[in-house]
C-alpha cells in the first residue's frame, strides 16, 4: 500500500508533540485512530451482506459486524478466525514481522436462524473416508484422478484409493459429478456419523448427565440461596437441552446436598418421597446408590418436585460452615463411572473448603507478593489433588460449571482449576444477596444449563505440509502434543491454536488447515464434526499486513499473556507485549510503508486499533500490579478470557459505551457506540456501557428531570437513592420501554448474564464504572490510549534508527 492516503492510516497532525524538544500543542484525541469509527466503517462496507466462503484467504467481516455466511467450500468465520489470512512463506519472514500465526476456533459456535445447519454424513460401516497416511478425513481439497478411482491427499500429498462405494466418475473439470450432493466435498464444515472405533471400548454411548451439587452450609441457606436453586430448577429442568427434532431430553439428572459429608439422594419415579444416604468418609469416595441416583426427569418428575420441596427445610436449622469441595467433584467422576456416560456437574459453593479432607485449603492470599518475582504463584493452582481430578474428570467425560458465592477469598486460582480443564464455565457471584444477585445468577444458571454442547470431545488439528499446530490456549486438557481433549465444549467456548514453520510454504498451493472434533451428542450419538479452511501465502509482507485481523490478534495476545503470568513476572509479559507491538509496527513502517518523515506515525490500516486493544489488555486486572484488586478476581478473569473467542475478547477489551439521551424511541435501532473515554460524556447525557461481564448505566449530574422520571418514576437525581442501584423500573412509557429494551437484548445476546448497576455522575460507585473507560488512564496503573500510541511511536523510531 502506497504511503498515508486520505481516510487510510497516515501521519498524524502533530505526533512528534508528544517527544522531544519543547511541548507543542496537544495532539487532538479525535486525530487519532478510533474503534468505534472501524466498527462503523465495517458495518457500513459490509453489514447486512453475505460472505460466501468460495476464495482462499479471503478476510471476513469483523466480529462486530452483522452478516450471512454461505458455506462454499471453506469453515464460516464464525467456527475459525485468524491473526492473518496470509501466512509468510519462510519462517524467516514470520520472524521479521513478529506476527503471531493462529487460529481462533470455536467449533460450536451458534449459527444464527438464516444459516444452514451442519449436514450429518453417514457412510456406513466402514465410516469416514481418511487418508491412509495423515488421517485427514475427506474434504473439498482432496484431488481426484485417475478417472476418479484414486485421490490425492492436500494435506500429506499421499494418493488413496477410492472405496468401491464411494467411486464417482468427473467431469471435464476433473470434478467429481456429485460433487454438490456431498457436503463433504463442497462444503467447508459438517459432521459425518462415527462409528463403533470411534467409541470408548467400542460400545456406543449412554446419553449424557448432569448432577446438581449445592452446598448446604449456613452461609448459603440464610443468604436464601438454597431455596432460590431449589425453585429455579423445578421448571428449569424442563428446558434441558434436546437433540433436534427430539420430544423431550435424553439427560438424566442427579442431586447431592453436601457441606462436611455428602448426600446423595434416590429420586426413582416409583418412590413416593425421595430418600437421602449420607457419605460422612470424605476420603474414600464412593457413590451409595446405583439405581434411583440419575434419573429421567420426566419420568421422576413428581419425586423430584418433593425433593426440592424439602432441601431448604431439611438444612433450615444448620450450623455447619465448614465444606468439602475436591469429594464433591470426585463424586460426580464416581457416578458418571458407574453410569458408564459423560456430563456435567452444576456445582453451587460459597466458601473456601477447610473441612478435614482431600482437596482441603488454606489461605494462601498475600498481597505483599503483588509486583515481585512470586506474584505468578497468586495464579497457579495447587498442586497435586486437583490436578489428578481435573484428569479423571477429562477421562470420563465430566465437566464442571462452578457457581461461587464467597464473602472471603477462596483460592479460585485452585477451585476453578478442574472447570477451567474440563470446558467448564466459572461464574463468582461476590457478597451474594436474593434481591440483589438473584435474577442476576439465575440467568447465569439458565444459560448455561440450555446450552448446545458436545461431552467427551477430543480434537485434532491438521494442516497441509510446511506448518503445524504447535500450541494451544483454552479451557482444554492435553495428555500429549497434539489431542486437545475437552469433558464437554459448548457454544461460546474456543481454542486458540498457534502454528508454526517447519518447512518452506508455497503461494501457489496456499495452506490447510482441517479442525477434526470427536464428541458425544446431547442426544449420546458419537460424531465427528469437521472444519475446513484454506489460506493463502506469500513472500510479500505488504499482502501479510494487507490480511491481518486486529481482533483475532488480540485474543491471541490476551491469552498467551495470561498463560505467561503462570511462569514469569507480571512486569516482564507486560514489557513483552509492548516490544511485540512496536516490533509489528516498526516492521510494517519499514518494509511496506512509503518514505516520510520520521516524526509521523505509520500504522498498517488492518492494524491502526490494535495499539487501543494492547493498551486495554495490559490494564486488565490479572496483568495490573495493584494490591487494591483482589486475587480471586484476577484469577478468575485470567481464567475466563482463556477461553473465550474473538467476540468475546473484543468486546471484554472495548467496552460499548452506548448514549441513550437522545435514543430514538419509535426506531429499531441502537444508538451508535461512542469512544471509551470520559471526554465522551457529557453531565446531561445518559449512558449505557457493557463489555460482556459488566453493564452499567451513568446519569450524569445535570440529567433532564423528564429523562429520570421516565426511567425512575422520580423527579429528578436527587431523589433516587444514594450509593449502589441495580434495577429499572418497569414504567409504561416510551423511553423506559426502549432503554430496558436495549438491556434485555444485550443480556439475551452475551454468553454470561450482567448485574445492571446504575451510578451518578461523582458518586462514589462511579469509580467502579471509570475503569472501563479504556482509552483514559488506567485508574490502579496503565496509561491513557493517548500517551500508550505516543510510548509505541518512540519505541518504533529507536527499533529503525
Amino acid at each position: 500500500m502506497s504511503g498515508p492516503q486520505p481516510g487510510m492510516p497516515g501521519g498524524f497532525p502533530g505526533a512528534p508533540g508528544a517527544f522531544a524538544g519543547p511541548p507543542q500543542k496537544k495532539l487532538d484525541p479525535d486525530s487519532i485512530p478510533s474503534i468505534t469509527q472501524v466498527i462503523e466503517d465495517d458495518k457500513a462496507r459490509l453489514g447486512g451482506q453475505v460472505f460466501s466462503t468460495n476464495i482462499r484467504g479471503q478476510v471476513p467481516p469483523l466480529v462486530t459486524t452483522d452478516f450471512t455466511v454461505h458455506d462454499q467450500g471453506n469453515s464460516s468465520p464464525r467456527f475459525i478466525r485468524c491473526t492473518t489470512y496470509s501466512l509468510p512463506c519462510t519462517a524467516e519472514l514470520a520472524k521479521q514481522c513478529q506476527v503471531p500465526l493462529a487460529s481462533i476456533i470455536k467449533p460450536f459456535a451458534k449459527l444464527p436462524n438464516n444459516e444452514t445447519p451442519l449436514y450429518v454424513v453417514n457412510h456406513g460401516e466402514t465410516g469416514p473416508i481418511r487418508c491412509n497416511r495423515c488421517k485427514a478425513y475427506m474434504c473439498p481439497y482432496m484431488q481426484f484422478i485417475d478417472g476418479g478411482r484414486r485421490y490425492q491427499c492436500s494435506f500429506c500429498n499421499c494418493i488413496n484409493e477410492v472405496p468401491v462405494f464411494y467411486f464417482q466418475h468427473l467431469d471435464h473439470m476433473g470434478r467429481r459429478v456429485d460433487f454438490y450432493e456431498r457436503p463433504e466435498l463442497s462444503l467447508g464444515s459438517y459432521e459425518f456419523d462415527a462409528t463403533l472405533d470411534y467409541c470408548k471400548n467400542n460400545k456406543p454411548p449412554n446419553p449424557p448427565a448432569y448432577i446438581f451439587m449445592i452446598d448446604v452450609s449456613y452461609s448459603n441457606i440464610k443468604s436464601g440461596l438454597v431455596k432460590l436453586i431449589c425453585d429455579e430448577l423445578k421448571t428449569l429442568l424442563e428446558k434441558l437441552p434436546r437433540e433436534d427434532g427430539a420430544e423431550a431430553s435424553a439427560i438424566k439428572v442427579g442431586f447431592v446436598t453436601y457441606n462436611k459429608v455428602l448426600h446423595f439422594y434416590n429420586v426413582k419415579s416409583a418412590l413416593a418421597q425421595p430418600q437421602m444416604m449420607v457419605v460422612s468418609d470424605t476420603a474414600e469416595m464412593f457413590v451409595p446408590l446405583l439405581d434411583g441416583f440419575l434419573v429421567n426427569y420426566q419420568d421422576s418428575r413428581a419425586v423430584i418436585y418433593n425433593l426440592l420441596d424439602q432441601i431448604p427445610d431439611m438444612f433450615a436449622d444448620t450450623s455447619e460452615s465448614e465444606t468439602v469441595f475436591a469429594p464433591v467433584i470426585q463424586a460426580g467422576v464416581e457416578a458418571f463411572k458407574a453410569a458408564e456416560c459423560s456430563g456435567k456437574l452444576f456445582i453451587f459453593h460459597s466458601s473456601m473448603p477447610t473441612a478435614e479432607a482431600p482437596g482441603k485449603l488454606k489461605n494462601r492470599d498475600d498481597k505483599k507478593l503483588v509486583s515481585t518475582d512470586k506474584e505468578k504463584t497468586l495464579f497457579q493452582p495447587q498442586k497435586g489433588v486437583y490436578e489428578q481430578l481435573s484428569k479423571d474428570c477429562v477421562a470420563q467425560g465430566c465437566c464442571v460449571d462452578l457457581f461461587l458465592f464467597p464473602s472471603q477469598y477462596l483460592d479460585l486460582a485452585t477451585m476453578a482449576d478442574v472447570p477451567s480443564h474440563t470446558g467448564g464455565s466459572i461464574h463468582k457471584y461476590n457478597n451474594f444477596q436474593v434481591e440483589t444477585d438473584g435474577e442476576h445468577f439465575l440467568r447465569d444458571l439458565r444459560k448455561d444449563l440450555q446450552k448446545s454442547l458436545g461431552f467427551d470431545a477430543v480434537m485434532r488439528v491438521r494442516t497441509s505440509t510446511g506448518f503445524r499446530a504447535t500450541d494451544f490456549f483454552g479451557a482444554v486438557y492435553m495428555n500429549n502434543t497434539t489431542d486437545v481433549e475437552m469433558a464437554a465444549v459448548d457454544c461460546d467456548k474456543a481454542v486458540t491454536v498457534e502454528f508454526k514453520h517447519d518447512d518452506t510454504l508455497s503461494e501457489e498451493t496456499g495452506a490447510l488447515i482441517q479442525c477434526a472434533l470427536l464428541y458425544t451428542t446431547i442426544g449420546g450419538q458419537r460424531r465427528l464434526r469437521i472444519h475446513n479452511l484454506s489460506l493463502n501465502c506469500t513472500s510479500q509482507l505488504s499482502e501479510l499486513y494487507k490480511c491481518c485481523e486486529t481482533d483475532s490478534l488480540i485474543n491471541f495476545f490476551a491469552k498467551s499473556a495470561y498463560r505467561a503470568i503462570l511462569n514469569q513476572p507480571v512486569k516482564n509479559v507486560s514489557d513483552i507485549l509492548v516490544n511485540q507491538t512496536a516490533h509489528m509496527l516498526a516492521c510494517y513502517r519499514k518494509n511496506c510503508a512509503s518514505p516520510s518523515a520520521a516524526s509521523q506515525l505509520i500504522l498498517p490500516d488492518s492494524m491502526k486499533v490494535f495499539p487501543v486493544y494492547m493498551n486495554s489488555l495490559m490494564k486488565t486486572a490479572p496483568l495490573v500490579g495493584s494490591t487494591e484488586l483482589s486475587t480471586d478476581d484476577r484469577a478468575h478473569q485470567r481464567l475466563s478470557v482463556m477461553g473465550m473467542g474473538v467476540e468475546d475478547t473484543q468486546l471484554q477489551l472495548y467496552p460499548r459505551l452506548i448514549p441513550l439521551h437522545d435514543v430514538d424511541v419509535s426506531s429499531e435501532a441502537v444508538p451508535a457506540p461512542v469512544r471509551c473515554s470520559e471526554e465522551r460524556l457529557t453531565d446531561s447525557g445518559l449512558f449505557l456501557l457493557e463489555n460482556g461481564q459488566s453493564i452499567f448505566l451513568w446519569l450524569g449530574q445535570a440529567s433532564p428531570p423528564d429523562l429520570i422520571q421516565s426511567l425512575f418514576n422520580a423527579p429528578s437525581l436527587a431523589h433516587l437513592q444514594q450509593g449502589h442501584m441495580f434495577t429499572l423500573p418497569e414504567l409504561d412509557n416510551p423511553l423506559s420501554k426502549k432503554v430496558r429494551s436495549i438491556i434485555g437484548e444485550l443480556l439475551e445476546k452475551r454468553p454470561n448474564s450482567m448485574k445492571l448497576q446504575i451510578v451518578r455522575q461523582r458518586d462514589k460507585p462511579e469509580m467502579l464504572f471509570r475503569q472501563f473507560l479504556v482509552e483514559d488512564k488506567g485508574l490502579l496503573g496503565g496509561t491513557s490510549y493517548m500517551d500508550f500510541l505516543c510510548y509505541v511511536h518512540r519505541e518504533i523510531r529507536q527499533l529503525l534508527t
